[in-house]
């Protein structure tokens, strides 16, 4: 099977992914960007980003947009809603194989790949996927209008999500295990001060109930152990996320959250493999910071190529 070859070929199309790419192919390399789902990455699930400098409130969907765009302006070839089938990252020459019969090669390969919302593990959740349990407010909201849902969560995901709901819900109660948020002071303030939102603290959803869609949950306090059924018409879960690494593992260094290990230089244990983005060790994790790893990932990259 003959391979197409490209100076540089980046997993995932998120706003790391699109940024090493438009790093990349305006340095004129020919550059390819590989995303298994559709362009953007959690980046389109955000409703609202009003905090990324420059750029007054926008949605996430609107940047992610605009960084295609770009990379696309400046060169790049895209390959989107693709499955990636076979790798090889430990060669000199790496390669990647989609859908079983399309295969490139790279000198430098950047994973990109972000990763998925992580689910609660309640009872009944892999049934109720898609019938009253979502994890994207953007996406779902507005086939929950004048309705009554719950937002599980107490990062800044599930407040500034649950504040973009109430356009559309009759009413939300937030869930959350433990006593405080983690979430910035505005977020806790903006959700505080809504008269559409209630909160339940301490406390866990053991269980989804229902028939054929979701029609209640069952709650745990967490510090009396004491059980209680709350009706709901719908659940957003915004628990925190899971690397996407699965197509990495025993190739690629991983944290004990399976998420991957660079070095200052945003460079892998194997040379001329990058990491940038969500699927990386790190604190942080924003679409500012996102941008930076691309950035960083990319430029390094440029000058592994140079050597």
């Amino acid at each position: 099977m003959n391979a197409e070859h490209y100076d540089t070929i980046v997993l995932g199309a998120g706003a790391a992914g699109l940024t090493a790419g438009i790093y990349l192919a305006r340095a004129n390399l020919k550059t390819l960007i590989i995303n298994e789902g559709s362009i953007g990455g959690q980046m389109v699930l955000t409703h609202a980003v009003a905090n990324y400098p420059g750029v007054l409130e926008s949605s996430g969907r609107d940047i992610s947009l605009i960084m295609k765009q770009q990379a696309k302006e400046f060169g790049c070839v895209l390959e989107s809603n693709v499955e990636v089938t076979k790798l090889d990252l430990t060669s000199k020459q790496k390669m990647i194989e989609i859908d079983d019969d399309e295969v490139f090669t790279a000198d430098v390969v950047i994973l990109a790949t972000g990763g998925k919302p992580r689910k609660l593990g309640a009872k009944n959740e892999d049934k109720f996927k898609g019938f009253g349990i979502s994890y994207c407010a953007t996406c779902d909201g507005d086939f929950y209008t004048d309705k009554d849902v719950i937002v599980v969560g107490g990062g800044n995901s599930a407040l500034e999500e649950a504040v973009s709901l109430t356009k559309w819900v009759r009413s939300i109660t937030i869930v959350h295990q433990f006593d405080n948020f983690q979430a910035t002071d505005h977020a806790i303030r903006q959700a505080e001060k809504n008269e559409k939102i209630s909160f339940i603290l301490e406390s866990e959803i053991t269980e989804y109930m229902g028939e054929q869609q979701v029609e209640g949950v069952k709650l745990q306090n967490q510090k009396t152990g004491e059980f209680s059924e709350l009706k709901t018409d719908g659940v957003f879960v915004y628990v925190g996320y899971i690397p996407n690494t699965d197509k990495f593992k025993n190739v690629i260094d991983f944290s004990v959250r399976e998420e991957i290990i660079t070095d200052e230089n945003l460079q892998t244990n194997i040379r001329g493999i990058f990491a940038a983005g969500d699927v990386r060790m790190k604190k942080i994790r924003q679409i500012t910071t996102a941008v930076s790893d691309g950035t960083i990932a990319a430029v390094n990259a440029i000058e592994y190529l140079q050597k």
